[in-house]
């Protein structure tokens, strides 16, 4: 008579887990971080994506503890993947938002924060200069293979931070203090352009004062947008200057969430 393949629960509770578990963490990553977690890439590809990479990095993890379907700790162990790889997508948002925050604060400073247009990643309306400072901050990332960073220190974490190891708070806490680091990367990335707004104010304060005849409000708004635009154009030279070292501490910070070297 042919054998019988026997398969014990807990046999079938290791290979389950070997796989379900990792799945949960690389998820929680592609669902939250930017450009793969945005509106614009279908759940169903985020999902299936998900499942390839775990396919393939699934032979090269660490052991993963045993699990019964069940039982209450299969269900603490999902949610710890799904906060720490929340945890990596959130912090790469931070990162993308500096940007944003500096669209922002150069539009209301030229006088176009009045021209918003919907952003398509997250369904708000932002200012227009806010939206081409997105996409040049995600055109970059991926030029500089900054998504292969990222991939790479997600199937990392499984060995500095394997499943069942536990969450240390001190790496969340660490990661809200981020916050104000994204407004003052913000202010630091538009300082220039914002120093030279400032500049063109003032001169049009002093010729108010000294001319009082001249309707300054007819001529102000269309020069500083005009002159908004050139600075900005300037700047733009230097933009790259800029966010080598912002990545680098994002990354850095992606890598220390995870106690990767």
């Amino acid at each position: 008579m042919p054998s019988v393949l026997a398969l014990t629960d807990a046999q079938i509770g290791t290979w389950v887990a070997s796989f379900m578990l990792p799945l949960f963490r690389v998820a929680a990553v592609l669902m939250t971080m930017p450009i793969f977690g945005t509106t614009l890439v279908p759940k169903r590809v985020r999902l299936y994506f998900s499942v390839a990479i775990t396919v393939v990095i699934a032979p090269s993890l660490p052991p993963i503890p045993e699990v019964h379907a069940l039982d209450l700790s299969a269900l603490l162990l999902i949610g710890e993947q799904i906060i720490v790889g929340a945890m990596l997508g959130l912090s790469l948002q931070l990162f993308f938002q500096a940007f944003v925050i500096a669209g922002q604060i150069v539009a209301v400073q030229m006088g176009m924060g009045f021209a918003s247009m919907v952003d398509p990643t997250n369904g708000v309306s932002v200012a227009v200069i806010g939206q081409f400072f997105t996409m040049l901050v995600t055109l970059l990332f991926l030029a500089m293979n900054g998504h292969l960073v990222v991939f790479e220190v997600l199937v990392e974490s499984f060995t500095t931070l394997p499943v069942g190891s536990g969450l240390d708070l001190t790496h969340i806490w660490e990661l809200v203090g981020r916050l104000g680091w994204v407004l003052g990367a913000g202010l630091l990335l538009v300082l220039p352009a914002i120093t030279a707004l400032l500049v063109v104010n003032v001169a049009f304060g002093v010729m108010t004062r000294a001319a009082p005849q001249l309707n300054i409000f007819s001529i102000g708004f269309p020069l500083t947008l005009v002159l908004g635009m050139v600075i900005l154009w300037i700047t733009l030279g230097d933009i790259l200057n800029q966010y080598q070292p912002l990545a680098v501490e994002a990354l850095q910070l992606l890598r220390s969430l995870v106690k990767a070297r």
